[in-house]
């Protein structure tokens, strides 16, 4: 059973078999776009909740979850699993509810929200909105950030418990992080095949605002293009994979050689104004 929200509220559903299994979309040339990969297979025995809008404890931890270890927050943004709208997820632990004022401040950049669900299985709490821009999915790396940056701001003012589990929390919470991650141990760039025609990305590095825009840029400064993606916020690290190509075939060894060497360089070192790549 799920909670589902729409322009009107949120109504209970049953989960659909298809949802479950969307087929994976072959982007379309010259598009950019990012999906995040599916949660893993639920447990045979799954106790699911429902939280009701009216509840008073929706926005905000009650007083018992303070002595509680704090759950690490997870935020993604899926491009594959709605034909039609921009899937973001969230969960942290089992302390999310509706989240209406997401919802609005998502609605607030000028974005449909069209549905919004919202399942329980064993301690973690999953709320998904879907959403569009101007009729289609949002495509635009800046709209994504700003809806990633949403997200989290409005986690972090709800939940200022979860600000000493974010990178984020150093520059919008009220507790940064008791651990910091180390730039130079987190940063992983990795480049393989994935057939004739695209190499697949993986990077690995410590969150930051500004970050996916600034992966992009980076690669696309090498002159390669991203075909779609998966964006993974788990605390404090980003975990992202890029489909990539250059010229319509996936890279050889001399330009992944360089591609590594340019995101090593730039994600480990904070870009300044007086960055050029």
């Amino acid at each position: 059973m799920a909670l589902a929200a729409s322009r009107h509220g949120l109504a209970a559903v049953a989960p659909s078999a298809s949802s479950a299994s969307a087929a994976s979309r072959v982007p379309r040339g010259g598009f950019l776009r990012f999906h995040a990969a599916p949660p893993a297979p639920l447990a045979t025995a799954r106790r699911v909740c429902c939280q009701s809008i009216n509840s008073a404890n929706v926005l905000g931890a009650s007083s018992s979850e303070a002595d509680e270890a704090v759950p690490v927050p997870v935020v993604m943004i899926d491009q594959d699993s709605d034909r039609d709208s921009t899937i973001v997820q969230l969960s942290f632990g089992d302390r999310l509810g509706a989240l209406l004022d997401t919802m609005k401040a998502l609605k607030d950049l000028g974005l449909d929200v069209k549905k919004g669900t919202v399942t329980t299985d064993s301690d973690v709490t999953q709320t998904k909105f879907h959403i569009m821009r101007f009729g289609r999915k949002v495509e635009d790396p800046d709209m994504l950030e700003r809806i990633r940056l949403t997200v989290i701001n409005n986690l972090l003012k709800y939940h200022p418990e979860s600000s000493e589990k974010l990178a984020m929390g150093e520059f919008f919470g009220i507790k940064p992080p008791e651990k910091k991650v180390d730039i130079d141990i987190a940063t992983h760039v990795v480049v393989e095949d994935d057939g004739p025609k695209r190499s697949t990305l993986y990077i690995e590095t410590a969150d930051r605002p500004g970050l996916l825009l600034e992966i992009i840029k980076i690669i696309a400064d090498t002159n390669i293009d991203v075909e779609s993606a998966e964006i993974d916020t788990e605390g404090l690290v980003a975990k992202d994979k890029f489909h990539v190509s250059y010229r319509g075939a996936k890279l050889n060894s001399s330009l992944s050689q360089v591609l590594i060497n340019c995101l090593r360089y730039y994600l480990r070192r904070p870009e300044t104004d007086e960055d050029s790549y």
